[in-house]
């Protein structure tokens, strides 16, 4: 959160978090919103942005990596995924506090149950590029 504010290009006065929390080191004053998706236009907006920008990233990382079938599940924990981490291991791009990635990277199933604390909590998996 703290480098999405510091790279807007102009000096942000004030930032709206859609959560229950505003994350430490922010370089200017903030509130966090629960359900703000549903509540502020600026966040509205910005989710909408950001999960169409998501989704260009995954099909692009689809190009690279189409053995993961990105482009059906857009990085979520859905069996087509599980399976293909079960099947090839993880990617560079794979998040590696995503549960079923570190199951992958010590050799264990990242089986369909297998869940993301983090996922739960957010509501959606983030892959970073």
């Amino acid at each position: 959160m703290r480098r999405a504010v510091e790279g807007v290009a102009h000096v942000a006065g004030f930032a709206r978090i859609d959560g229950n929390r505003v994350p430490k080191g922010l370089p200017c004053p903030a509130e966090a919103l629960i359900g703000g998706d549903a509540l502020d236009r600026a966040i509205m907006a910005a989710s909408i942005v950001a999960k169409v920008t998501r989704d260009r990233l995954m099909h692009e990382l689809h190009t690279r990596h189409p053995e993961y079938r990105f482009d059906q599940h857009k990085g979520y924990s859905t069996p087509v995924h599980l399976a293909a981490l079960q099947t090839h291991g993880p990617c560079p791009q794979h998040r590696r506090s995503f549960a079923p990635v570190r199951l992958a990277l010590e050799g264990r199933n990242p089986g369909p149950g297998t869940r993301d604390p983090e996922q739960l909590q957010v509501g959606r998996l983030v892959v970073p590029l």
